[in-house]
């Protein structure tokens, strides 16, 4: 499979549908509206689904036009962004696995390959910089609000630059947008300082509950159902709570926990060695080198038991 071959599905297609993996993240929710906007340019009948917009990223362009749901029952062409497992993807009527061609673009090392045509590079920091240099390929018009979406997702999946995928070539994709006049730290700003009263209240009475194991090196917290709903607050405002116990000198995993209909999630991040996309796979789940997720189908102390005995293992 090559670039030209996406490139000549979206050719050949009227209908195009674009999704992102569930509670999506700023690199899902930019890819997403990147993809959108670059296919509207060129003419093409293409709709974005996000049934769970998060607030934090209404301020990119075209954020209003995303959907909750499909309007049609079958599309020419699926795109799965920045999602690795097809269980993952946010599709409410299921309509990609019945599309005539389903693309998967992504960066995470677990993707499952479940599209007809798959182009994954999980050295990229993130999907966004993997869809910059595929329509700079396709010779698609990067608009300013294209870039916008863009760097919004370089942004936040590389925490603001500072995380080691970080390469070259992400630089020099910031410093092209910023000549073009992308508001680079306006987008950092909204991204990753600005939170809501709710995100900072999750992050207190987490950083309250932070507990260090195995000589603190492991960071545990948690938080249940009947906290956000305390808090007034939802899934979306949990984006960033990890980082928090990977942040503390010391600390090699950062677990977090937090409550969902059928059990918890697991959000997981390392510093050095540990690969915790391997932990999470012991449990069906998946993600990068050093940022992982998984769903504990258990209660909260047989989560916290189950995921710290295998995070464990993985300790020098």
């Amino acid at each position: 499979m090559t670039l030209d071959d996406i490139k000549s599905a979206i050719d050949n297609s009227n209908s195009i549908v674009i999704f992102a993996h569930e509670n999506p993240d700023g690199d899902a929710i930019g890819s997403s509206l990147a993809f959108y906007i670059a296919l509207k340019n060129i003419g093409k009948n293409v709709e974005v689904i996000v049934p769970n917009f998060p607030d934090t990223y209404k301020f990119l362009p075209c954020s209003n036009e995303a959907k909750l749901e499909t309007s049609l029952d079958k599309y020419d062409l699926a795109i799965a962004l920045d999602c690795g497992d097809i269980k993952r993807l946010d599709d409410p009527k299921n309509v990609f696995e019945k599309c005539e061609t389903r693309v998967n673009i992504d960066h995470h090392t677990s993707n499952g390959m479940f599209g007809d045509l798959n182009f994954v590079n999980p050295v990229s920091p993130a999907c966004a910089q993997i869809i910059t240099t595929m329509f700079k390929y396709f010779k698609y018009d990067i608009t300013i609000d294209v870039a916008t979406c863009l760097i919004a997702g370089i942004i936040t999946d590389t925490g603001g630059f500072r995380y080691e995928g970080v390469t070259s070539e992400t630089f020099e994709i910031a410093s092209e947008f910023l000549s073009m006049g992308v508001k680079i730290s306006k987008i950092y700003k909204e991204s990753l300082s600005n939170i809501s009263k709710g995100k900072f209240e999750a992050r207190k009475l987490t950083a309250d509950r932070l507990e260090f194991l195995e000589d603190s090196k492991i960071a545990y917290t948690y938080m249940t159902k009947k906290d956000m709903d305390s808090l007034g607050i939802n899934k979306n405002d949990l984006e960033g709570i990890v980082e928090n116990g990977r942040d503390i000198q010391g600390v090699e995993i950062s677990i977090f926990l937090y409550e969902i209909e059928k059990g918890f999630k697991a959000s997981l991040r390392s510093n050095n060695y540990v690969n915790v996309s391997d932990i999470c796979l012991l449990f069906n789940g998946g993600g990068h080198i050093k940022a992982a997720g998984c769903t504990l189908p258990y209660s909260l102390e047989e989560s916290k038991e189950r995921i710290l005995i295998q995070s464990k293992r993985f300790l020098k």
